[in-house]
């Protein structure tokens, strides 16, 4: 596909629906103790958004922001080697200034980023991911996430999944991302990409296990030429680790001066930051 050409499939496939990305469509079950389950949570709120994230420290977690604009409280839920469930409580949620909700990714503006404070060190078997360079053109990337596998089906959620990806190119609308689709259908025909359940979910480079976080998902828009209204298995969008290293680096530091016993209700937010206490 040429670059004029793809800008002009994801402009029509964007007109035609978008969504936050919120499961891994095409892709497979994780399966390897040592690949995605070792780095990639799930994030749920009291009011049923599902959300990924990616373990970035021991108590960090970064996802998207637009996952926890709804309202509620916030939990973690990491798998262990058995690929069982346990949940984290959170302590306190940083949102990237620059952040405003929308509902398409035309009225939400800023970089779709947030970091989650937990209370407590996430189990040993854990591998958090470092932060990585930038992402080329070309180049093939790791996504994986939680939720639907199917995109009709609320009941495929839940589940670890991840897909190789390659990366097209950037795309601007109120903020630039990188857009990455499935090396066969080239987001011209359904293929492998996010889709509800996987938002805040990590990008690596490369294979699964080399560590190196390029990104995260922030939402997904359907395929070019499709007979269904589609919203999942066209473009990825991703919000670049590069861009924003800055930010990330900032923010870990702030929260992890937090105490577990510290009133954070009662304190002001740092000058240029907003975050919020989990109770």
């Amino acid at each position: 596909m040429t670059s004029r050409r793809f800008i002009f499939a994801l402009i029509t496939a964007l007109l035609a629906g978008s969504t936050p990305a919120l499961a891994v469509i095409g892709g497979i079950a994780s399966q390897d103790v040592r690949g995605a389950r070792a780095s990639t949570l799930r994030i749920e709120t009291s009011r049923g958004e599902l959300c990924s994230g990616a373990a970035i420290a021991p108590e960090l977690v970064l996802t998207a922001a637009h996952c926890l604009m709804g309202g509620g409280s916030v939990s973690v839920v990491s798998l262990d080697p058995n690929f069982r469930p346990r949940r984290h409580a959170v302590l306190a949620v940083m949102p990237h200034p620059s952040f405003v909700p929308g509902t398409t990714p035309r009225t939400q503006p800023g970089a779709d980023l947030a970091m989650l404070r937990l209370s407590a060190p996430l189990p040993s078997d854990i591998q958090p991911v470092t932060l990585g360079g930038g992402l080329w053109q070309g180049e093939v990337v790791t996504m994986a996430g939680f939720g639907l596998s199917v995109e009709t089906n609320k009941k495929t959620a839940r589940r670890l999944r991840e897909t190789r990806l390659v990366n097209a190119g950037n795309y601007t609308t109120q903020n630039t991302v990188k857009v990455a689709v499935d090396p066969e259908a080239r987001g011209e025909t359904p293929g492998a990409g996010a889709c509800r359940g996987d938002s805040g979910g990590p990008v690596l480079r490369g294979e699964i296990r080399s560590r190196d976080l390029v990104g995260i998902v922030s939402w997904s828009s359907g395929p070019l030429n499709t007979r269904e209204r589609r919203i999942c298995g066209g473009f990825t969008a991703i919000t670049p680790i590069s861009e924003h290293r800055a930010w990330i680096t900032e923010s870990a530091a702030r929260l992890l001066t937090l105490g577990t016993n510290q009133r954070l209700a009662e304190q002001p937010a740092p000058s240029g930051y907003s975050w919020w206490p989990m109770r």
